[in-house]
């Protein structure tokens, strides 16, 4: 396997750049026709408290607090594109009007921050139907409440796991029009970046890997095959998604096991993408369709990933992974590793980091007025 070695393990010879008053991560960035006001951008952060697929005061408030926190970025979770798509049944989805009207009002909070307000679009494939992490994230059968799950082959993700029903050309035309309604419900809610989850084992991660992928059809077999699904449901979204709008893709960029994904065909696959011109950035991440996966994780382990398809492809990238410093996320951009930094676990400990970073950094940025008086604290 082609996988790049972590960067703790000896690689450590560069240098943060003075950023002086004008630091890398809160220069504003633009793709298309949105501007972002910094480079720090919420990851897509689950958070299993739905119910129908819809948006509540949690989802207000969760989004909300880090949109006033100062990030220039607000990704909803893994929003998904159907009832069968979603990860439990209390995932967050998007595919009626009442969805749309909930989450606009979120969006609206969000931009009304000086945010940028964008959604993540999924489908779970073979690893829909479980339950929630405090219920132990075991299968949840058809016969206690759960669904029939999808997938590219009739291979389940793990021992014990719901067995996916291999995906027909019908359930394919199916699922990329689904990706499609939701994009135009998303466009018709306020938001101003989509992103395609292809990532973490879900449905379009599933037909990328040779792995999961067993076709003999033209959705398998080489990487051409396997990209074809992604390839159409970017067709299909942009027919919805206005072109002065950006569209990013969140890619697994290895499997971490032996005969998967690796950072070889994750570069084919990027360039792939890129010859479309309907992809502005690759949101690099790793893992997640195998459970035989072997990773060691630590700050900024994933940022080879990020490095290497920005370099090798031309593509804008977004780096995440444990980027839990200042200088560290400062240090990613100074040097070229990615344009923008995406934080998950940080911002869920500390929603206003990006206020706190400003201040390590030297950055004059503007806070809440609500809460101007804590910058004296």
């Amino acid at each position: 396997m082609n996988s790049p070695a972590n960067p703790n393990s000896g690689e450590d010879s560069r240098r943060i750049q003075q950023p002086g008053r004008n630091p890398h991560l809160f220069r504003p960035i633009t793709w298309r026709g949105v501007t972002a006001k910094n480079r720090i951008m919420l990851s897509p952060l689950c958070e299993y408290s739905s119910d129908d697929g819809m948006p509540n005061d949690w989802h207000l408030v969760h989004l909300g607090a880090r949109a006033a926190g100062g990030a220039g970025i607000i990704c909803t979770e893994a929003t998904h594109v159907s009832a069968e798509g979603r990860i439990t049944a209390h995932c967050l989805g998007l595919w009626n009007a009442a969805q749309r009207d909930g989450l606009a009002r979120i969006a609206g909070f969000i931009a009304g921050q000086g945010a940028v307000p964008a959604m993540q679009l999924a489908h779970a494939g073979r690893k829909a139907s479980i339950r929630r992490p405090w219920e132990g994230s075991g299968p949840h059968p058809v016969t206690e409440g759960g669904w029939q799950v999808l997938g590219p082959s009739a291979l389940p993700f793990g021992p014990g796991h719901n067995l996916p029903r291999a995906m027909g050309l019908d359930d394919i035309a199916r699922v990329t029009a689904e990706f499609a309604h939701s994009a135009k419900l998303a466009r018709q809610a306020g938001y101003r970046i989509v992103e395609l989850h292809a990532g973490h084992g879900y449905l379009l991660h599933q037909f990328l890997s040779p792995l999961s992928n067993q076709r003999n059809d033209g959705y398998g077999g080489d990487t051409a095959g396997r990209t074809r699904f992604l390839l159409e449901v970017i067709a299909a979204v942009r027919a919805e998604w206005p072109a002065d709008l950006p569209l990013f893709v969140r890619l697994s960029c290895t499997d971490w096991v032996e005969g998967g994904l690796d950072l070889a065909e994750a570069i084919a696959i990027t360039r792939l993408l890129a010859a479309t011109g309907e992809v502005d950035l690759m949101d690099c991440t790793t893992g997640g369709l195998d459970p035989r996966q072997k990773i060691t994780p630590g700050p900024g382990y994933q940022l080879p990933f990020s490095e290497a398809i920005r370099r090798e492809t031309g593509m804008a990238t977004g780096a995440v992974g444990m980027i839990n410093t200042p200088d560290l996320a400062e240090e990613v951009l100074a040097n070229g590793r990615a344009d923008l930094v995406i934080m998950g676990r940080k911002l869920m400990a500390e929603p206003h980091w990006p206020l706190v970073a400003a201040r390590a950094l030297g950055a004059s940025v503007a806070w809440p007025v609500q809460y101007e008086r804590a910058q004296l604290s």
